[in-house]
């Protein structure tokens, strides 16, 4: 076993004694998908599997038993058998006993023994933890196993009497990130930012989006990210107020701002900046007005993220900030409401701030996990607490319209960082893509 099994196995190991005594819990991770002829999607493993497993070969499933009496918990392996002529064409394999031996196993098998191991582990196995639902293949194996088990109760072998969703508890473990993947993130963030920096300096009127989403991928790459952790969205000018925009294709021009949202996957780990800054180097006026105001609701989104308090109360503490800056600024009638709180009861601040303050991050970049207490009848919003990982990403989007002020329109200004919840508060780890109006207009000088 190598040191760097350590994490999965105790992360097994905490699966285990979650389930019922005895009981058995399968997980298959992702399957390879054809892109077009004889061409395969680049391979990305299942991260629910990852997270128990650390092994990243196609064609794996784990089953964890739990304890039962003096018996111990154990975790078996299946995995594609070792291949020398494979390896020819596709690369390295393990194979089952070197896997087991390398990512802590007590047992490996071939994965062509699958559906006949199943039956002697599921015998008399009192529930059955799987993900329900999750994949049709797996449905389909898991009933072909119960079946056959079932055949044998003449024999008195008797099949599990209840299934249990298995993704519930791991969305639960996932959600507070140890040391080492604290780590990782710690380290995907700052990748990212280097990209943001370095799109910076290269961005000048009559670029392409697409030129400057090269630059980005090109500093993932060279600095070891396996993937992008998602499509990037460099949306300039008026692109800027879609969303989820990713065309990537307009040229840049003069007196524009360019809104990129972009974030590297490590080693199975996601992070996600967005920045936002000018085609020419320096915010007009009207652009520095608003890049401000969502700035400040940055701020008042970090403060308010403390161990106890609810996960909602970053994002109301942005909105506060946000509509009365939107009064402020003439986009809200002050004729209508007379405060920030009047104009959020009536939603009038959706018309230029329609999404949430943040998501959940980790190995997915919309990581895990519910955002409210399913322990709570009202299920109001779950309560911080330290380890957790999520973004702070206020934005403002002004689009054309009957009352908005001609000099916002077609602004669009998102800024987001990655954030893990402390003790006391929050540690940014993406600090280090310039944010402030000074520190981007010094970088792009540089240019």
């Amino acid at each position: 076993m190598t040191a760097a099994a350590a994490p999965y196995i105790e992360r097994r190991a905490r699966l285990a004694a979650c389930m019922q005594p005895g009981s058995v819990a399968v997980l298959a991770t992702a399957p390879e998908v054809l892109r077009n002829g004889d061409s395969d999607y680049p391979y990305r493993h299942d991260s629910y599997f990852y997270y128990l497993s650390g092994f990243t070969e196609p064609e794996a499933v784990l089953v964890l038993v739990a304890a039962s009496g003096e018996l111990p918990a154990r975790s078996v392996l299946f995995c594609r058998e070792k291949n020398l002529e494979r390896e020819i064409w596709d690369g390295y394999r393990y194979g089952p006993e070197a896997a087991r031996l390398a990512f802590g196993f007590d047992e490996a098998f071939p994965i062509g023994e699958l559906d006949a191991q199943m039956g002697k582990l599921l015998a008399n196995a009192p529930a059955l933890y799987y993900a329900l639902g999750h994949s049709a293949a797996l449905d389909a194996q898991v009933s072909g196993w119960l079946k056959a088990v079932r055949a044998q109760g003449r024999s008195g072998i008797a099949a599990p009497g209840t299934t249990h969703h298995l993704l519930g508890i791991l969305d639960d473990m996932r959600l507070l990130k140890d040391a080492d993947e604290q780590a990782i993130m710690g380290r995907a963030a700052s990748i990212a930012a280097a990209a943001h920096a370095r799109a910076m300096r290269f961005t000048r009127p009559g670029v392409f989006e697409y030129e400057i989403e090269a630059e980005l991928l090109h500093e993932f790459r060279r600095n070891g990210a396996q993937f992008p952790a998602y499509t990037p969205i460099v949306a300039s000018g008026a692109n800027a107020c879609v969303l989820h925009y990713n065309q990537n294709n307009r040229q840049c021009r003069e007196g524009e701002l360019v809104l990129v949202d972009a974030g590297c996957e490590l080693d199975g780990y996601a992070s996600d900046i967005t920045r936002t800054w000018p085609v020419s180097g320096r915010f007009s006026t009207p652009q520095k007005l608003l890049y401000e105001l969502v700035l400040q609701a940055q701020q008042a989104a970090f403060a308010a993220i403390v161990p106890g308090r609810p996960y909602s109360g970053m994002h109301e503490a942005a909105v506060q900030v946000l509509a009365s800056g939107m009064l402020d600024l003439g986009l809200l009638d002050r004729q209508k409401y007379a405060s920030a709180e009047d104009a959020i009861a009536d939603k009038a601040h959706l018309q230029f701030y329609m999404h949430g303050t943040g998501h959940w991050l980790g190995m997915d970049v919309h990581d895990v996990g519910p955002y409210r207490d399913l322990s709570v009848a009202e299920r109001p919003s779950r309560a911080l607490l330290a380890g957790m990982a999520l973004t702070v990403e206020p934005g403002i989007y002004v689009r054309p319209g009957e009352g908005v002020p001609e000099q916002f329109w077609n602004i669009g200004i998102r800024i987001e960082d990655d954030v893990i919840v402390t003790a006391d508060g929050c540690r940014i780890l993406s600090g280090d893509a310039p944010k402030s109006v000074v520190e981007i207009e010094a970088l792009m000088e540089e240019r």
